[in-house]
């Protein structure tokens, strides 16, 4: 695993922030604030991964590294780990289209699983509908909310490529509480069978896709019967 610092074509070097899911407290902000001031930062990126970039000179790169630590902020990963996870702001507080609490969730798993040494890059997203906001079907394991705070699974997306692939469903109205487990056996699965450098949609084409789908445990947290998502439900008794 690798920091996510990198060098550009100004000389400057690119720090990387991780977010939660893209949520800053105010807290936080005041702490930004003062690195501002203590490193001479210009301006902030925000990113489509939901972190935030700051750009420095070489010199300051550790110092700053130190400083953001101190105040609370982990500095992003890439190359062989779990990367940050993406999730929308899906909740029963936000988003009125949210079918199940997709931010919660996304901020869960990414204090669990985020930085854990893999094989290669692994990324994690979860979205609040169907509409996919933060790409969970180009994800290695992509999360969609589908009402009554279930959720869909799909796994081996790649996105951020020349050839982007959309990943296969793998499990169906899963409660919340197992979407964890499900991901613990992914991981696992996915150390024990890929080879160095081989991201996960390349190994299941190589091995069969079923060698990571858990159904044990995918029957253990599955709904059974119909559901009917009362929000859902509303738009057809003229809101009542």
């Amino acid at each position: 695993m690798s920091q996510a610092v990198f060098k550009q074509r100004n000389g400057l070097v690119a720090v990387v922030l991780v977010t939660d899911c893209g949520v800053i407290t105010p807290e936080k902000f005041k702490r930004l604030g003062e690195m501002i001031d203590e490193f001479g930062i210009k301006a902030f990126k925000l990113t489509t991964r939901q972190t935030l970039i700051v750009l420095l000179p070489e010199e300051k790169v550790e110092p700053f590294i130190l400083a953001a630590g101190e105040r609370g902020f982990k500095i992003g990963c890439f190359k062989e780990a779990v990367r940050n996870v993406k999730a929308c702001s899906g909740s029963s507080e936000l988003c009125p289209r949210a079918l199940g609490e997709a931010l919660p969730l996304g901020i869960k798993l990414q204090e669990r699983f985020f930085g854990r040494p893999l094989k290669h890059d692994f990324k994690i997203a979860v979205a609040g509908c169907h509409r996919g906001c933060t790409d969970p079907y180009c994800a290695d394991f992509g999360v969609i909310a589908r009402g009554n705070n279930l959720f869909d699974i799909y796994i081996g997306g790649r996105g951020g490529s020349r050839k982007p692939v959309h990943g296969i469903r793998i499990a169906e109205k899963i409660k919340e509480d197992g979407i964890e487990e499900i991901l613990e056996y992914i991981l696992k699965t996915y150390n024990e069978l890929a080879e160095e450098g081989e991201r996960l949609c390349l190994t299941m084409d190589r091995v069969g896709a079923e060698k990571f789908i858990p159904t044990e445990i995918i029957e253990k947290y599955r709904e059974r019967g119909e559901i009917i998502d009362q929000d859902f439900l509303k738009l057809f008794q003229g809101g009542k």
